[in-house]
């Protein structure tokens, strides 16, 4: 398989990027990639050891990263982790928003908590991180710097999938969010953008429990090319590298060979 990477050098340089849900898949190949490309990288998601072994491999490569172990449904524990990232590094002027869960269910089944839960993590989660590290990226586009917000959303925010109604509700919030936030924050200079992936092989789908939700999945890895968490890491990075005039908004990222 060709390398992900596109970019070479150290664009980033100077950033300091924030990475939730970094404690596996997407979150933990942007945050290695970011920190390979120049960034500061401060990692964040509640398996503290995830991060810890995270950091020490970030470390080893010749890169700069903190873990903060932070469940970001809890609203406070995130203003800290922002308050600490301010007084140890300055403003963080990329925060890539990726924590998130799928878990997919027939709606009469009522599986009233996993609702709950992914309303809790994809949704208050991501305001949460919105909310304590919004103030960052105003300051640092004030003072002419870049400054990203990357929302990690996906296909199902926008496609007909049975048994994805909660999830999929909760990824078209994310889309929907991320545009009415240029509004506001374009003319300070903030990007705002999302990212919606579709297949990419992580263990995401290991928290599905719905024999044909599985079974999709199963068959999408087994029988396509499907995206690799690298393919998603070098988009972020490509996203936050480009000049500060230029905002890739809402970037789909397909394998080339998934029809749905």
């Amino acid at each position: 398989m060709m390398s992900a990477a596109v970019l070479s050098g150290t664009p980033l340089s100077g950033r300091v990027a924030v990475v939730s849900g970094a404690s596996s898949g997407i979150g933990a190949a942007t945050a290695e990639r970011l920190a390979a490309l120049g960034a500061t990288v401060v990692v964040l998601a509640r398996r503290k050891d995830r991060l810890d072994q995270l950091v020490k491999t970030i470390e080893q490569a010749g890169g700069t990263a903190l873990a903060l172990a932070v469940d970001v449904t809890d609203r406070t524990a995130v203003q800290d982790a922002a308050d600490q990232v301010a007084a140890t590094f300055g403003n963080a002027d990329l925060v890539f928003n990726n924590a998130g869960v799928q878990l997919i269910s027939g709606i009469e089944e009522l599986k009233v908590d996993d609702w709950q839960r992914q309303i809790d993590l994809n949704i208050t989660g991501l305001m949460n991180v919105i909310a304590a590290f919004l103030p960052h990226l105003t300051n640092a586009a004030a003072q002419g710097k870049p400054a990203d917000l990357v929302n990690t959303s996906s296909i199902a925010a926008t496609r007909i999938l049975e048994k994805f109604s909660v999830y999929s509700g909760t990824k078209a919030y994310i889309s929907h969010l991320t545009r009415l936030l240029r509004v506001e924050l374009g003319r300070k200079m903030v990007r705002v953008a999302t990212i919606e992936p579709g297949m990419v092989d992580t263990e995401l789908p290991d928290h599905v429990t719905d024999p044909d939700a599985s079974t999709l999945m199963a068959d999408l890895i087994h029988d396509i090319d499907v995206l690799q968490s690298a393919d998603i890491a070098e988009t972020v990075a490509f996203m936050a590298a480009v000049p500060r005039h230029v905002n890739l908004t809402e970037i789909t990222i397909l394998p080339t060979a998934q029809a749905i």
